[in-house]
């Protein structure tokens, strides 16, 4: 599969890796929530060689995930930062660090916490929650088509809501 049939894809998942999902991207989103804000922070702290660097830098500069700013102003050197846009990205780090904590590594192996500074505890496991603060899991969810939803879509989601009712009322 290649990046153009993601563009072509009427999926937003498929839309965000596009934009982030290229592992260098997701580490230099990373550095950026630890404070790195220069191009020579994030290679080092990476080691990232500089050619890979300035790609991904600039991609997430077009897309809105940072900005590049003067140090000062009129100042001729830059730094990046997060946007709205990237700063919203901090619960799907802090959820990847704690799969894979648990799943890659084991929680005693943990290289980071992530801490609530008004408590000083580690913060929870990201979870999805309802409106009433129930947490959902995958037997509590149904996907249906979206208002963006292309004729595809909407036919394939169709199909499998009459599969599941099929399911349902055979077992």
């Amino acid at each position: 599969m290649t990046r153009s049939h993601f563009a072509s894809m009427n999926c937003a998942v498929a839309h965000t890796l596009d934009v982030i999902g290229e592992w260098w991207t997701l580490l230099i989103i990373r550095e950026a929530f630890y404070g790195a804000r220069r191009f020579a922070q994030f290679q080092r702290n990476l080691g990232i060689a500089r050619n890979i660097l300035t790609v991904r830098l600039r991609k997430l500069v077009e897309t809105g995930v940072l900005e590049r700013v003067p140090v000062r102003p009129g100042a001729k050197r830059y730094e990046y930062r997060l946007t709205e846009m990237g700063l919203e990205v901090l619960p799907i780090l802090v959820a990847l660090m704690q799969w894979g904590d648990r799943w890659m590594l084991g929680t005693d192996k943990a290289p980071v916490r992530v801490i609530d500074r008004a408590t000083g505890n580690e913060v929870p496991q990201v979870r999805l929650l309802a409106e009433d603060g129930r947490p959902l899991g995958p037997e509590d969810l149904s996907v249906v088509p979206g208002p963006g939803a292309d004729r595809a879509s909407r036919l394939r989601f169709r199909a499998a809501g009459r599969a599941a009712a099929r399911a349902a009322r055979a077992g």
